[in-house]
C-alpha cells in the first residue's frame, strides 16, 4: 500500500500567480485522478484554510464521507494564517473540531521565523494535551531551528505522534553545518517525532531540477537517524507542482533514495502512515 502523508486540496486555488483552472487546479477530484494515475493507494489532506479557502476542512471532511477512507482529513486547527493563530481557547478549538469531525489528526502551522515558545505555554500545552488524550496525529510546520523546542513537546506528551513537515525544512545550499539539520537529527531522540520525506524543492535553490539530487543527503541523514519506521513519504501536492509532478514527487524517493533498503521502502511509502492511522486511539478522559 502506498499512502502520501501529506497533500492538500482546495475548492479555490489560493496562491499566486492566477491560474486558468482555479476551481479545479487544487480539487479533490484532481488529486483523486493522481494517485489512481500513479498507483497511490490512500491520503492524508492536511487541510489549509488559505485565502479563498476559510472552509477547507469542510471541503474536505465533507469529501472523504464519500470515498471509504481512501482520503484521511487532518484540519487545520489555528495554522499561522489564522485569526485564531495562538490566542486563547485552542484547546478547546481543537476538541471541538475532533469532535464535530471525528479527526484522526490536525496540522498546525507555525511562523516558521518566529520563537516557538507558545508550543510550551500554559494555552500551548493545554492544546496539546486534548490532542494526546484523543490520541491524534499532531502534523506540525516548523522550522529547524524550532526542534528543539519541539523536542520539549515531544518529550512532555510521549504518546502524541508528531510529523514535522518537509524534512523540518533543512536547506540544502546552507551545507550541514549551516542547514540546522544538528537540530532535525537531535530530535530523533524523542521516539514520537516523525519526519516527512517531502518538500524537496524547498530544500534547494535550483527551482525545477528533478531529481533534485543536491537534497538527497538531507533525506538520507534522517533515514540513517530517525529509521524508516519514523518516516513518511508525502507529495505536496499540488503545491509541488511549481517544481515536480506528482509522479516525480513519489520517484524522488522510491527511485532516487537508493540507499533506502526495500523493506524499509515499503514503510517510508505507506506502512508507517498506515501504522499511524490504524493505531487505536486512546481512551477520551
Amino acid at each position: 500500500m502506498i499512502i502520501d502523508s501529506h497533500c492538500h486540496a482546495w475548492a479555490h486555488w489560493p496562491y499566486e500567480p492566477p491560474v486558468p483552472d482555479p476551481l479545479s487546479r487544487g480539487s479533490i477530484a484532481q488529486l483523486l485522478f493522481e494517485m489512481d494515475q500513479n498507483g497511490v493507494d490512500r491520503a492524508v489532506i492536511i487541510c489549509a484554510a488559505i485565502a479563498h479557502n476559510p472552509n477547507n476542512t469542510a471541503y474536505v471532511v465533507d469529501a472523504a464521507r464519500s470515498l471509504g477512507g481512501r482520503i484521511v482529513p487532518f484540519a487545520d486547527i489555528d495554522c499561522r494564517w489564522s485569526s485564531t493563530h495562538h490566542i486563547p481557547g485552542a484547546a478547546a478549538r481543537l476538541r471541538d473540531a475532533a469532535e464535530r469531525w471525528q479527526l484522526r489528526g490536525f496540522t498546525h502551522y507555525l511562523n516558521e521565523e518566529a520563537d516557538p515558545a507558545w508550543l510550551l505555554s500554559p494555552d500551548g500545552l493545554e492544546f496539546f494535551a486534548v490532542a494526546a488524550e484523543r490520541g491524534l496525529i499532531a502534523s506540525l510546520a516548523c522550522a529547524h531551528a524550532q526542534m528543539p523546542v519541539v523536542r520539549q513537546l515531544a518529550r512532555r506528551f510521549p504518546t502524541l505522534p508528531i510529523l514535522c513537515h518537509h524534512l523540518a525544512r533543512v536547506r540544502a545550499p546552507l551545507g550541514f553545518e549551516a542547514s540546522g539539520i544538528r537540530d532535525v537529527l537531535a530530535a530523533a531522540a524523542e521516539p514520537n517525532i516523525h519526519i516527512k520525506l517531502s518538500g524537496f524543492g524547498y530544500a534547494s535553490d535550483a527551482g525545477w531540477n528533478f531529481p533534485c539530487a543536491e537534497t538527497l543527503w538531507i533525506a538520507r541523514a534522517i533515514y540513517e537517524h530517525f529509521g524508516a519506521a519514523r518516516l513518511c513519504w508525502g507529495s505536496d501536492s499540488p503545491v509541488s507542482r511549481r517544481y515536480m509532478t506528482y509522479r516525480q514527487s513519489l520517484e524522488i524517493v522510491r527511485a532516487h533514495c537508493d540507499f533506502i533498503a526495500p523493506t524499509d521502502m515499503k514503510l517510508i511509502l505507506g506502512g508507517t502512515m498506515e501504522r499511524l492511522l490504524t493505531s487505536p486511539p486512546v481512551a477520551k478522559r
